[in-house]
């Protein structure tokens, strides 16, 4: 990307990044719970979960800076050469946990396995993938949609727009951050999974989707830009969660496969939230009209998916249904769904 480039090696290179990029936090998710025990992964994942916001609070104004006083193609060098310096670092501290979760009755060289199809229909992973779907729609459109309506919607300048673009992660990151502390004390304290880690975060999603409805009705800007910041982020906690809930009713072999598939389904709204929000300014009377019309659909997406949170997600109870379809096999063993 230092070079002239062309579109298409944009896209090229944008999708190579894209299947790195992809795995990477279930992989890192699954490596913490070979570190740490169940009721201490709230701290751990939450540090994982808030690192993409950490970057970008970093990398916006120093990306602009260096596309100010150097050139775009600048931008993309020295997001390589973090890159490269981070791989020289892993390859140097990074070590593989020793925590290996044993199953009381599987003998040694043998595992615990249950059919996905049980995993993926299970109420308590469902219901965790619908309020995190509709978390991650409002993480997508403050990517992409939130500084064009500082500047066009609301009236900033463009220096100003890029400014308050790390709002939502600032206070989604300190929400994170809280989030998990208050989970792992609350595990550890005895409290069970279904009130530390269900409640907790999908009473925060639904409360997000309660307060979004009110930002196209605040009086100046700066309340819209509160109230928007606040309703959207205020939920991120569900990022914590999703991995904890799955990695808590997911034998060890599965663990990694369903992290993945889960962190896919959250993730999907990172693709139609963009273009429905487009959609809808597109249409709209007037841009500001769009916007918020959008993010009254993000507040009745995060209210829907918080409620279903409350309703369903029970890890307690759905660990002994899985029980139920739980077998013990030989390591090497394949098994049918």
């Amino acid at each position: 990307m230092l070079g002239t480039v062309t579109l298409e090696m944009l896209i090229a290179c944008r999708i190579i990044l894209g299947a790195g990029e992809g795995p990477a936090a279930p992989v890192a998710l699954h490596s913490i719970c070979k570190w740490f025990p169940d009721q201490l992964r709230g701290v751990p994942t939450a540090i994982i979960a808030q690192g993409s916001a950490l970057g970008v609070i970093i990398a916006v104004p120093t990306l602009n800076w260096i596309i100010v006083n150097r050139s775009w193609h600048w931008a993309f060098g020295a997001l390589g050469v973090a890159g490269l310096a981070w791989v020289v670092l892993w390859m140097i501290f990074g070590r593989e946990g020793t925590l290996v979760d044993q199953p009381a009755n599987a003998a040694e060289g043998m595992v615990e396995r249950v059919p996905y199809r049980r995993l993926l229909t299970c109420p308590s992973i469902v219901a965790t993938c619908c309020a995190g779907f509709a978390s991650y729609w409002g993480l997508a459109l403050g990517l992409t949609w939130f500084t064009s309506y500082l500047v066009d919607g609301l009236g900033y300048s463009q220096t100003m727009g890029g400014n308050l673009t790390i709002l939502p992660w600032v206070f989604g990151m300190c929400v994170v951050l809280a989030g998990g502390w208050l989970s792992q004390r609350l595990k550890k304290a005895g409290v069970s999974s279904r009130l530390s880690r269900g409640v907790l975060a999908a009473s925060t999603v639904a409360l997000g989707g309660c307060i979004l409805p009110f930002v196209g009705s605040m009086p100046t800007s700066g309340l819209k830009v509160a109230f928007l910041v606040v309703g959207a982020a205020i939920g991120s906690s569900i990022f914590v969660v999703t991995p904890m809930i799955v990695s808590e009713l997911t034998p060890q072999p599965q663990r990694a496969a369903m992290l993945a598939i889960t962190s896919s389904i959250v993730t999907l709204a990172g693709v139609i939230a963009p273009l429905a929000m487009g959609a809808a300014i597109q249409h709209a009377p007037s841009p500001l009209v769009g916007y918020e019309q959008s993010y009254v659909i993000l507040g009745g997406l995060l209210l829907a998916g918080g409620i279903i949170g409350l309703l369903f997600i029970r890890p307690e109870a759905d660990r002994a249904r899985l029980a139920a379809y739980t077998v013990v096999l030989p390591v090497a063993m394949p098994v049918r769904a």
